[in-house]
């Protein structure tokens, strides 16, 4: 994601993705949104990747609160907000934006509850909406990767298969998540 990221320090608006963006690469407030999205999130990948070892959880909990704050502050009020802005530009049309605005909202959504969760002392639930979250962060991962794969298997119009891509990016990713909280269940009542 970094690597992904680098073109975009130039502050040139004829690079990679923002090729694809030059009709409204004029809007002040979708270019905002763009760069702190594209910068801050990279932190969400790396803070949120901490939070699920068991031995940082145990062995560090002040870390482990103050990259768990990180993760939080940075998804409600920077990465969360900008993907918000990002979705209602998104390419494609409607079923696409729909996807990436809805995807924001779940995102901040879950984030929040996690927060509350943890704040209630509710570590089960809020260990649950942070995997739930955690899993829509990486959406941009998964994206990335469909993006890349998805044409090598199915031929089908680009509209079509960005529409696609859009979806299948997080609904698969919260798919996981409720799996491997499901399992964490199981796991909890025999132990």
């Amino acid at each position: 994601m970094i690597n992904l990221s680098l073109p975009y320090l130039s502050g040139r608006i004829d690079v990679a993705f923002l090729l694809t963006k030059q009709g409204i690469i004029h809007i002040k407030h979708w270019r905002y949104a763009f760069y702190l999205h594209v910068f801050l999130s990279i932190f969400t990948l790396t803070a949120g990747f901490t939070q699920f070892s068991g031995y940082v959880v145990r062995k560090y909990k002040k870390l482990h609160r103050a990259l768990g704050y990180l993760y939080v502050c940075d998804v409600l009020f920077l990465a969360g907000p900008s993907a918000l802005i990002m979705g209602f530009y998104a390419n494609g049309h409607g079923p696409a934006k729909l996807s990436f605005v809805l995807l924001a909202v779940l995102w901040m959504l879950f984030t929040f509850l996690a927060l509350h969760q943890a704040r209630q002392k509710q570590f089960t639930q809020h260990r649950n909406w942070m995997i739930r979250s955690y899993a829509l962060t990486l959406s941009a991962i998964s994206l990335r990767l469909l993006a890349y794969f998805l044409p090598k298997f199915f031929i089908m119009d680009g509209v079509t298969e960005y529409t696609l891509i859009a979806w299948l990016s997080w609904t698969v990713n919260l798919l996981i998540a409720e799996i491997i909280i499901y399992l964490n269940a199981k796991k909890d009542l025999i132990f």
